[in-house]
């Protein structure tokens, strides 16, 4: 049970692969709220935003979620739709990427969040690690000759 008194942050993602920039975005978000909901893109859902399934299945992104020491929470996100989020979780603070801000994405989010008054805050994008670039280096070590790989 969340107290009254406390603010509420939200911190989406699909954390796969999760990585220091995962860490990074939690410890922040929690920096700046009173308990934190990290809310898990379910393998649907990762599909239809960004056209591809995770590494690593929704069940096992949660359970590694759940025990990183600032998260208080987690929610398994299955609407695309942050509102209709907000709507079961009443967050004061929803915490993205600032490879979000100034994008139509997140001028939407904005919008949307301001009409029942929770805060967007941005991070910065940790450059050197990204489960884009992990996931690409993934895919060239898939690529190698099954000899390079045992070397």
């Amino acid at each position: 049970m969340i107290p009254l008194s406390h603010v509420v942050g939200y911190a989406p993602g699909v954390y796969d692969l999760f990585h220091v920039g995962h860490l990074n975005v939690l410890k922040q978000a929690k920096e700046r709220c009173d308990f934190l909901i990290a809310g898990v893109v379910s393998d649907e859902m990762c599909v239809r935003a960004k056209g591809f399934e995770p590494f690593v299945p929704i069940a096992e992104r949660v359970e590694i979620v759940r025990h990183i020491s600032v998260v208080d929470d987690v929610h398994v996100e299955v609407v695309p739709d942050k509102l209709a989020t907000w709507e079961v979780l009443r967050f004061d603070r929803i915490f993205k990427g600032d490879d979000w801000r100034g994008t139509p994405r997140g001028d939407k989010l904005e919008r949307d969040f301001a009409s029942v008054g929770v805060e967007v805050v941005y991070f910065p994008y940790t450059v050197h690690t990204s489960s884009t670039q992990l996931r690409r280096a993934l895919g060239r070590v898939e690529d190698l000759p099954a000899m390079a790989v045992e070397a």
